[in-house]
């Protein structure tokens, strides 16, 4: 599963495009990490992408990953049944919590609580909604620790999941989910060549990720006819998008971008929108 790395570079042209870059989030108050992926050239850009961020949703696509992991392994199956529950452990001390419906991007699924929904429902609400509710019971099912396993056989370093969302006991410890931009870069390119589970696996995947009901940061300034395959994440003063970009001429390529300490997050947001922008028109002059 690993991907061979040697063969990335980065050009004159894409250090004055970094250039650019670093200016225009710079005049944000944040810090950000960036790293871009041309998946033909191998050319690369990368500002801090070694940096731990908090992960806040962008973990859920790691999650989706060991889900279809276990389902080619024959231990689960995407038409399983699950009841829906709202009562999870804490991974400190295995005391009860709830997830507040108020907090969740999504809330249809906390009337089905006591029902049974599939586990492919779950994932796909988990991707395009970032349902969290959804994301916890997938998560119990598949042990969060084997999703950072998965990462590392990947060849994600970095990389942790730790627990579901809103875990307070375990938040009050630190122990927090959390993502480089490398890394998220390095899954996003395996799932684009096919090397995750295997290649139908990774074109399902692509399929939930290409639904992405939250498109205020990589898709915003894109013409509309590009494909976005991405999961976004954030939490207060922290707002991240990561995912594939897939050209009208099949050309491809891989954009992470992570912030924090944000202190207008709808500036910062829309800075970012343009650094892809400025990403996006970068590659159609390539041709």
């Amino acid at each position: 599963m690993h991907i061979n790395h040697s063969h990335a570079q980065t050009t004159p042209e894409g250090n004055e495009l970094l250039k650019k870059i670093q200016a225009r989030l710079s005049a944000e108050t944040g810090e950000f990490a960036l790293a871009f992926r041309d998946l033909q050239t191998k050319e690369q850009i990368l500002w801090n992408d070694r940096t731990s961020f908090h992960a806040a949703s962008t973990m859920k696509t790691p999650v989706m990953v060991e889900v279809f992991k276990q389902v080619a392994a024959g231990k689960l199956s995407l038409t399983d049944s699950l009841v829906v529950k709202n009562e999870f452990k804490s991974i400190v001390d295995g005391s009860l919590y709830t997830l507040d419906p108020a907090d969740d991007s999504e809330f249809e699924l906390y009337r089905l609580v006591g029902t049974k929904v599939t586990l492919y429902d779950l994932v796909y609400q988990m991707i395009i909604l970032s349902s969290n509710l959804a994301t916890n019971m997938v998560i119990e099912l598949v042990d969060g620790k084997k999703v950072t396993q998965t990462m590392r056989e990947l060849g994600a370093k970095d990389m942790q999941v730790l627990r579901g969302v809103e875990d307070g006991k375990a938040f009050e410890k630190g122990l927090n989910n959390s993502v480089t931009a490398y890394d998220l870069m390095i899954l996003y390119q395996a799932l684009a060549a096919g090397t995750i589970v295997n290649s139908k696996a990774c074109e399902d995947m692509i399929r939930i990720l290409l639904d992405q009901r939250y498109n205020d940061i990589i898709p915003a300034y894109l013409p509309k006819e590009l494909k976005v395959a991405h999961k976004t994440g954030s939490i207060t003063g922290v707002h991240h998008d990561s995912g594939i970009i897939f050209l009208p001429d099949g050309r491809k390529y891989v954009l992470v971008i992570l912030s924090r300490k944000l202190a207008d997050a709808d500036k910062a947001t829309e800075a970012m929108a343009r650094v892809s922008e400025m990403i996006y028109r970068y590659m159609a002059a390539k041709k």
